[in-house]
């Protein structure tokens, strides 16, 4: 039986994926965290097969989390199980380290074929993901996330959010220097002179908008 992770900061949504993922005796949920920092601590705890992680957190998001797991763990087996549709976040977050990515508005068979594939080391979407990534090639539309490392989008989400740069550099362990250097980045692959316009790009792109599923 494989051991998972489960990150999501709602406790009754938590308990309906827990037996969710249980119910085919395959898979047992022993830890549940509801904000990156936990989720790190308690994958160094635990150390389990698989991590199933939300992006939209309290705080920083699961970019960051999947980020400093792998950081700790190049192994890790991530699946990030989100409402964000936006096939430019699923592509950040297989830039971090996650293997999968199946969105909330999948069937449940989705999420369960998506652990299955992860756990054997394979890459897993689901079917909406897949279309729109698909869609996302075809149309040949440069999204506004393209340029950003999954660093900058996870600052970007917080800027947008309203974070100052101190605040910022708090929550992901960074100096205020770093913080800064990045948002100046940001600020010039996104030909974005001030943070209005970031959030702007950032409430375009869906990274930001969905916090309170």
């Amino acid at each position: 039986m494989s051991t998972v992770l489960l990150v999501d900061d709602h406790p009754v949504v938590r308990e309906g994926y827990r037996r969710l993922i249980e119910s085919r005796g395959r898979f047992q949920v022993v830890a549940e965290a509801d904000t990156a920092a936990q989720a790190y601590r308690l994958y160094r705890t635990h150390e389990p097969d698989l991590a199933v992680v939300d992006l939209s957190l309290p705080g920083p998001g699961g970019l960051d989390a999947i980020r400093h797991i792998r950081q700790f763990d190049p192994a890790a087996k991530l699946l990030v199980f989100t409402m964000h549709q936006n096939p430019a976040y699923a592509l950040k977050a297989f830039e971090a380290g996650a293997a999968g990515y199946v969105t909330k508005s999948s069937e449940p068979g989705d999420l369960l074929h998506a652990l299955e594939t992860v756990d054997a080391g394979g890459r897993a979407l689901s079917p909406d993901i897949a279309l729109a990534l698909a869609g996302d090639r075809i149309d040949a539309a440069r999204a506004p996330l393209s340029d950003l490392s999954p660093r900058e989008t996870e600052i970007l989400r917080l800027i947008a959010l309203g974070h100052t740069d101190e605040a910022i550099a708090e929550a992901l362990c960074l100096s205020l220097k770093t913080v800064q250097n990045n948002h100046y980045r940001i600020r010039a692959k996104l030909s974005a002179p001030t943070d209005a316009q970031l959030t702007h790009i950032a409430l375009s792109a869906g990274i930001v908008g969905l916090e309170r599923r």
